[in-house]
């Protein structure tokens, strides 16, 4: 099994509990799916746009779409703009045969329902028609960004589902891992304690949540 395989079997907030806990700040904040129903994981590609008299004159936008290995996730910077989209129908069709596992923009995009329809994972600030054209204009591709605040570097892996979107840095991404499955062991624990009739503050007294909080193993209490 893959490391995004791996991540793949947890909730997303037991893995920003652990990031928490290794002091990494990875959560991307105002990033949603444009479908609650959506899901991603794999390593990112990362992609920057500038304002378009910034760009790079022979850089063409979107053409980056045919290096994109099948599995990853494209993580575009555009630096939260919202007056103009960076991804549409025909970026969405090319990375859903190319078998991309999903597209994450600090910005917006467009042709929303073209990928609903597909069953693409589109996350993104919103959804707006305006074309990005003569607007932004490629910066780099496959170079370590800042993603809403993020440092986010090429093959670090990108989790997304209804709660947004986190990034593991591939250096503690075993670390992480480890802790997030500690995590959702434990509140499984305390879940089953509810559902039989214990209360909240003894079911976390018992499997220790407020000692995996402060960061250390947590030990049945009963």
């Amino acid at each position: 099994m893959t490391a995004p395989e791996r991540f793949a079997e947890l909730p997303l907030a037991a893995i920003s509990d652990a990031l928490d806990l290794v002091g990494f700040a990875g959560q991307c904040e105002g990033i949603r799916p444009l479908d609650p129903s959506f899901r991603l994981v794999g390593e990112c590609f990362t992609v920057e746009y500038v304002p378009i008299e910034e760009a790079a004159k022979d850089q063409t936008v979107g053409d980056y779409i045919d290096d994109v290995p099948p599995g990853a996730v494209i993580v575009i910077n555009n630096t939260g703009r919202t007056d103009c989209t960076v991804w549409g129908d025909l970026l969405t069709l090319a990375a859903k045969q190319r078998g991309i596992a999903g597209t994450v923009i600090d910005g917006v995009a467009r042709d929303f329902r073209f990928s609903s329809e597909l069953n693409y994972p589109l996350f993104s600030l919103g959804i707006y028609m305006r074309t990005g054209k003569g607007r932004v204009g490629l910066r780099a591709v496959q170079e370590p960004t800042t993603f809403r605040g993020v440092e986010i570097s090429p093959g670090d892996i990108v989790i997304g589902d209804a709660d947004g979107i986190v990034v593991v840095p591939n250096p503690i991404r075993q670390e992480v891992w480890d802790l997030a499955r500690k995590v959702e062991e434990t509140e499984d624990k305390i879940r089953h304690a509810i559902m039989s009739g214990q209360t909240l503050t003894a079911a976390r007294r018992r499997f220790g949540y407020h000692s995996l909080a402060a960061g250390k193993v947590p030990v049945d209490e009963s």
